[in-house]
């Protein structure tokens, strides 16, 4: 894979939401889900607030990325917990998974940061609680993302229609690192 980019990481902050809304509301990074496009800056305000909470409840969460410490931010990555319950609920759920996620500024991608970045994610994941599956879901048409999911060692667990999808003809992969339950699935594609 080339060399080992360099890059920082930093819990999200208050001052990081001009560049999550500036990340998250660019047509280029959602060519593969337009509809997932932020469209008004409060998006970016709850979303941003949703990622410091899964930090505070859960320890762990998906990093802002930058190149240098107080640098711009190139994108966020990282896993967090999904498939439970609610606040302060209990990674041992049948639901539970953490989801990988990333997502990068055009300009930072190809350079193998949602790589190396989720290698690093899925450690510290592992590292609080390694009987919950990572697990990576994506559109089948965003090639990108299902290439690092496979440079991961993630494995193809689901493949079908995109069901609530806006396009008729999208389809669903779930990746994950083991063999999911079917609330796991389930939870997944919620």
């Amino acid at each position: 894979m080339g060399r080992t980019p360099d890059y920082v990481l930093d819990r999200p902050q208050d001052g990081d939401v001009e560049q999550l809304f500036s990340i998250d509301s660019d047509p280029r990074v959602w060519r593969h889900l337009p509809s997932g496009r932020m469209t008004v800056k409060q998006e970016a305000e709850a979303l941003l607030d949703k990622l410091q909470s899964q930090w505070e409840l859960d320890g762990i969460g998906p990093w802002m990325v930058r190149e240098v410490y107080g640098g711009d931010v190139l994108g966020h990555c990282g896993c967090s917990l999904r498939g439970v319950a609610g606040t302060g609920a209990s990674r041992r759920e049948p639901g539970a998974f953490w989801n990988l996620g990333y997502r990068f500024r055009p300009e930072a991608q190809g350079r193998g940061l949602a790589t190396a970045v989720s290698q690093e994610a899925i450690a510290a994941a592992g590292s609080i609680d390694p009987t919950v599956p990572v697990v990576a879901y994506l559109l089948e048409h965003n090639v990108a993302s299902a290439v690092v999911a496979r440079r991961l060692g993630l494995e193809l667990v689901h493949r079908a229609p995109d069901v609530g999808n806006p396009d008729s003809a999208a389809v669903r992969l779930v990746f994950a690192d083991r063999e999911l339950t079917s609330a796991q699935l389930d939870a997944a594609l919620a």
